[in-house]
């Protein structure tokens, strides 16, 4: 196995989901100002020193240089970089795709801009549970089914997914736990102890905030 094999598994990797159209909301979620700062920065202000790299999909150009106006790469220790969502409008399964088409390391995290509870434990937590006989790792809320209660916008998934996002897509299933169901998956119990349950809460409404 070469060095720069070895180099690109341990490269922790995140995909920030901001192709939403913010129906509910009314406006932009990323960009709207909580506790004095876009939404977005919350979760990237959280991801500092945590990983590697984050790619953050947006739905056109003309989002990617509006929050390119208030996102200073600069200001992290990690690569930021911004992409286009390869297939716009048919929810989050395409912007996890275009995500792990962009990402350099063999498995990402996925959050959405609209989650700025996350903390540094959680990214730390979901990261020590990769496991290569794994190709997702998924929080959930209850055993008696952990698919239906799972966070799946809060999951690690792995490169090698690719062709079963595409395969999916194709067949305009775009249900996330679709693809949880098909691949092989290890769910970890959200236990208000290592994971907490305030860590999922998403802020999709006005009532919300």
């Amino acid at each position: 196995m070469s060095n720069e094999i070895k180099k690109s598994e341990n490269i922790k990797s995140c995909i920030i989901l901001c192709g939403g159209q913010s129906r509910r909301m009314g406006q932009d979620k990323g960009s709207m100002i909580i506790q004095d700062k876009p939404m977005i920065k919350h979760a990237l202000s959280t991801l500092n020193h945590e990983i590697n790299e984050a790619i953050i999909v947006l739905n056109d150009e003309e989002r990617i240089g509006k929050y390119k106006k208030f996102i200073d790469p600069s200001d992290y220790s990690y690569e930021v970089t911004f992409i286009e969502d390869l297939i716009k409008n048919k929810g989050p399964l395409p912007g996890i795709l275009t995500g792990l088409k962009n990402i350099t390391g063999e498995y990402a995290l996925v959050l959405p801009c609209d989650s700025p509870y996350v903390t540094k434990n959680y990214i730390n937590t979901i990261f020590n549970e990769i496991d290569k006989n794994y190709q997702a790792i998924v929080p959930y809320h209850d055993s008696d089914d952990k698919l239906k209660t799972s966070e799946p916008l809060h999951s690690i998934y792995s490169r090698n997914v690719i062709p079963e996002i595409e395969c999916l897509i194709s067949k305009d299933s775009l249900h996330i736990k679709g693809l949880i169901k098909k691949i092989e998956t290890k769910f970890v119990l959200i236990d208000n102890k290592k994971i907490l349950k305030k860590e999922f809460r998403n802020l999709n409404r006005p009532t919300d905030i």
